[in-house]
């Protein structure tokens, strides 16, 4: 880097490949995928909808728990979010995974301090290259009509998911 020049930022240095194709999870976009999300669950007359937006480092950007949702259903939505953006794997996969692997899931959850939460309801959130950008967690009624709620404020936003 002669002449005294100065290092930019750690991702300046990413190849241009990478920088062009990859995204970062909005705070708006977070905030639409709850609206969203909680609108389906009202459309499908669902119990009451907790809902979390993780980034792709598993932070919450996001959290809604709706009026008669139990106080305790943060820790289960961010369980099936974090799960899916630490592992890369959605909560149906995670599931399979748990059945036939009982063993690995154990550890998994062991290493990640009993946060994952492996069943449907956990949506990974991609970029259009395929990169994780985030998840997403619902829970309140069945964790497969929490998965389809997801789906739907997902899409709604214009993103992609993986039940």
């Amino acid at each position: 880097m002669g002449s005294g020049a100065v290092p930019g930022p750690f991702f300046s240095n990413l190849p241009k490949h990478i920088k062009d194709t990859e995204m970062t999870l909005t705070l708006d976009q977070a905030r639409s995928i709850i609206e969203h999300t909680r609108a389906k669950g009202r459309e499908m007359a669902l119990k009451p909808l907790s809902v979390v937006v993780l980034d792709a480092g598993g932070h919450v950007l996001a959290f809604e728990r709706e009026d008669g949702a139990a106080p305790g259903r943060f820790a289960i939505a961010h369980g099936k979010a974090y799960g899916a953006v630490m592992l890369g794997m959605a909560g149906t996969a995670q599931m399979a995974r748990a059945e036939q692997q009982a063993y690995f899931m154990a550890a998994v959850n062991g290493v990640y301090g009993g946060q994952v939460i492996p069943v449907p309801g956990g949506v990974l959130l991609r970029s259009e290259a395929g990169a994780v950008i985030g998840a997403v967690g619902v829970t309140g009624d069945t964790s497969d009509n929490d998965a389809e709620a997801a789906m739907a404020g997902i899409r709604a936003t214009g993103l992609s998911g993986e039940v």
